[in-house]
């Protein structure tokens, strides 16, 4: 088995897409304040996100503020729109139910692009690539979904981990609000093993001794930045600033900040 950092960092490739040219989008010339429904952006002066917090490394609290490297991407989103960033904690449901859309101009929280979800909502271009893995305590006997089928498996709600454990039949899956929360269960013995995007479960034990991935499943998952229903200039807003990160090599420099060296 490879090392965790090798194996995280492998996980975290950029996927680079030709695009159209970024137009710029301006914060509009209405009264202070919200704008009109459906404009952008909702907020005057501010680009206004929805994230579920904490999911690290993605995004979470430090210092008081919020970092991550979700919130690094969202930052020159931002920066592009010469708009001011607005954080909003919003549940994952709401997020993957499209609804972030009454009070956020984007959502961005390790979001995997789904055919369900983009019903919902646009997707940006991919920028990282995130498939599925078991983790479980070191001596614990499970080492693939079939020793783990009458064990606990703990789940993040509402994630393409609690579809696939549900869909490869376990019969005892623990859901729970948050990454973190996820994580303690397992290594407070509450729950037998994890299953979910190796990005943030491999980032989780990379410095707990105990612990190790068992399994990992190619699903093909990437990540996007979700945008409401007919807002085109704001996609290509968010297209444009991944194209940049991406050409000029700082979504790599992110990668490696947040995940590790390769």
């Amino acid at each position: 088995m490879r090392s965790l950092k090798k194996k995280f960092a492998s996980a975290v490739a950029v996927t680079s897409v030709a695009l159209l040219a970024l137009t710029a989008c301006g914060s509009g010339s209405g009264s202070e304040g919200e704008a009109e429904a459906g404009s952008f952006p909702l907020n005057e002066g501010k680009l206004t996100i929805c994230s579920d917090i904490p999911y690290e490394p993605f995004e979470f609290v430090k210092d008081g503020k919020n970092v991550g490297f979700d919130m690094d991407i969202a930052a020159e989103i931002a920066k592009d729109a010469e708009l001011d960033l607005n954080v909003i904690d919003a549940s994952f449901d709401s997020i993957e139910s499209g609804l972030f859309n009454t009070q956020c101009d984007i959502a961005i929280s390790s979001i995997s692009i789904t055919e369900e979800r983009s019903a919902k909502m646009d997707f940006s271009t991919p920028y990282m690539d995130d498939d599925l893995v078991l983790i479980s305590a070191d001596g614990s006997g499970i080492k693939d979904l079939e020793s783990a089928k009458d064990k606990k498996v703990g789940v993040q709600q509402a994630t393409t981990g609690e579809k696939y454990a549900k869909e490869q039949g376990l019969t005892n899956i623990v859901g729970f609000e948050d990454a973190g929360l996820q994580t303690q269960a397992l290594l407070a013995g509450q729950v037998d093993a994890l299953l979910g995007n190796q990005s943030v479960l491999g980032y989780s034990i990379k410095d707990k001794e105990g612990f190790s991935v068992v399994a990992d499943f190619k699903t093909g998952e990437q990540l996007g930045v979700a945008v409401p229903k007919d807002q085109p200039k704001t996609l290509e807003l968010v297209n444009g600033t991944l194209k940049r990160l991406t050409d000029a090599g700082t979504m790599e420099e992110l990668t490696v900040k947040w995940f590790g060296e390769k």
